[in-house]
Parts: C-alpha cells; structure tokens; sequence
C-alpha cells in the first residue's frame, strides 16, 4: 500500500507546496478546516512522532515554528493551532503537524472531544506517576 503523502513529498501526486527544504515539506490541506490549513510532513515516511529519528525533531519543529509564524501573518489571523494526530484520528499514516489558522469565534470549539477529569486527587497522581515511570524507561534529555 502506497502513502499518498510520500508520493507527493516524490512529486507524482500534485499538491500546494507552500515550503520545501531538506527533508521537509509543507503542503495545503486538501481538506481544510479554514483556507491556510498547511500540513507539515518530514519527507520520508514515519507513522508516528515516536518513529521520528532524534535528529530529525529539531529541524522539522523549527519549519513548524516557521510555518506557524508564516501562516498567521499570511492568513491575517489572531493566532494558530497547531496539532499532531498519532495513530488515532490520523487519516494518512504519515507523520504530519497541522497548522491551521484561528480568529476568535471562528466556530472552531478548542479540542474535538470531551474533556474527561480525573475522578480523584488520587487518580489525578496516580496517572502522574504512571507517565513519571514511562518517561524514566525513556533517554530523556532536559
């Protein structure tokens, strides 16, 4: 099975490339959530965040960081969102960051899901000390 997003990163599928650069490539959304919606994917192919080389982190988020800034002054909005979707909710299995213009009362209401609060003070730290123990079987740096 093909990824639609490696084949336009390879130029056989047409696309509006807004930034190219090494490795990295920034393209309109087909499907916009507002006109300016850019998609932002390392050229090769990673499913996930997690699947991104260490090495290659630092110079996709400073496109990001880039596009961020481009985007809002070219869409003359008050501010952006910005969003990677992992596995879940993640129409193409490509890494990708969205980068999508906001206005106050754009009818965008802040996330898409529910909120779900912790049931207790207890299983507020419980939940912290789960992700603590994760992070310490990671190489984490900072």
């Amino acid at each position: 099975m093909s990824c639609i997003f490696c084949e336009i990163a390879a130029g056989r599928i047409p696309a509006e490339i807004v930034w190219r650069g090494k490795g990295v490539l920034a393209f309109l959304d087909h499907r916009p959530l507002f006109p300016g919606h850019v998609l932002l994917i390392p050229e090769a192919h990673y499913v996930t965040l997690a699947d991104l080389p260490p090495e290659l982190i630092a110079p996709l988020f400073r496109v990001a960081q880039k596009l961020e800034a481009a985007v809002e002054s070219a869409m003359e909005s008050q501010g952006s969102f910005i969003a990677i979707n992992n596995k879940v909710s993640q129409s193409v299995p490509h890494l990708h960051i969205h980068v999508v213009p906001r206005n106050k009362g754009d009818g965008l209401k802040g996330f898409f899901w529910p909120r779900r609060p912790y049931d207790s003070e207890e299983h507020l730290r419980e939940t912290a000390a789960k992700i603590r123990a994760a992070l310490a079987q990671e190489s984490i740096e900072g």
